[in-house]
């Protein structure tokens, strides 16, 4: 017997999220395909995949960026109130959704402080009950973050009125810690650095393939991060980023020579190696709580 197609995979693979939907209720499983497929062709879903909507300031609204920690891809979404754009807004969702994708909300100042709390329920409303109809089990986890206090008491409204499963995909975090729960799931390379990570457009230092270290600095105190290099030549580049800032670094080459000087680096993100030996970044954290700190590095070769 031969092995299977990948579209019999894929298709397995949908069935399957169906019924766990409808806890493998095989009658109420086919009746929700049955819905969605009315849906889709009312909807009009392969016409939307090849339609220009025509608004491509949502391009900085929903958008997709790197993967998780178990390789789901990750799409961003701010909310708005433009209430004459929910249509077209909810359409943006639907074409990010036909990936089956993590979804991420951002509730930052800049996209709450312009709208009204109403038309974020009617958009979310909708959205969800889109996501739980059509979409069951596509979206690995949904995560909010920079949550005002009114969202999680709405949060609380509609939490019976969606399943056990559905409400396991949630994450809710306010201001100070959205950082935290994006790195929960997500790699900091792999986040976009307006919400805390390092990952940027057109960086020709560091990519998402670079790895990120993580550590924590205890209140009033320094930790030094200490790099070794040894070919003569070569450039030493490194990234670093303090969540919640409110720190200071510096950085210093001590070779390897005992009869050589300390040198400290005067430029902030590399430094041209002469001789052997390592670099050290200090970050002091004179605040009275403790800092992550978030970093990378990367030798170029005189032949790169």
């Amino acid at each position: 017997m031969g092995s299977p197609s990948a579209r019999d995979e894929k298709s397995d693979t949908i069935l399957l999220k169906f019924l766990r939907a409808r806890d493998f209720k095989v009658k109420d499983a086919l009746e929700m395909i049955r819905s969605t497929v009315i849906w889709r062709k009312e909807f009009g879903i392969e016409k939307l995949l090849e339609e220009d909507l025509g608004l491509p300031e949502l391009e900085k609204v929903v958008f997709m960026n790197g993967i998780d920690k178990e390789g789901h891809p990750v799409c961003y979404n701010k909310v708005f109130s433009d209430e004459e754009k929910r249509k077209k807004f909810l359409q943006w969702r639907i074409l990010f959704l036909e990936k089956g994708i993590r979804q991420l909300l951002d509730f930052s100042p800049s996209g709450v402080s312009s709208m009204v709390q109403r038309e974020i329920r009617l958009a979310t409303k909708q959205a969800l009950h889109l996501l739980q109809d059509n979409y069951p089990e596509f979206v690995a986890k949904k995560v909010f973050i920079n949550v005002p206090w009114w969202y999680l008491a709405y949060n609380r409204m509609i939490s019976p009125f969606l399943t056990q499963r559905t409400k396991s995909k949630f994450v809710f975090a306010g201001p100070s810690k959205s950082a935290d729960a994006l790195f929960k799931y997500i790699a900091p390379e792999q986040v976009p650095v307006q919400f805390g990570g390092l990952s940027k457009d057109n960086d020709s230092d560091f990519g998402t393939s670079d790895p990120t270290t993580e550590i924590t600095v205890k209140p009033s105190s320094k930790h030094s991060i200490e790099i070794p290099v040894s070919e003569v030549g070569s450039l030493l580049t490194w990234e670093l980023r303090v969540l919640g800032w409110d720190v200071t670094y510096g950085g210093e080459f001590v070779p390897s020579a005992e009869d050589a000087y300390t040198v400290i680096i005067q430029k902030p993100r590399n430094f041209k190696i002469g001789e052997p030996g390592k670099v050290l970044l200090t970050v002091d954290n004179a605040s009275s709580r403790k800092k992550k700190i978030l970093y990378r590095s990367k030798i170029s070769h005189s032949s790169d």
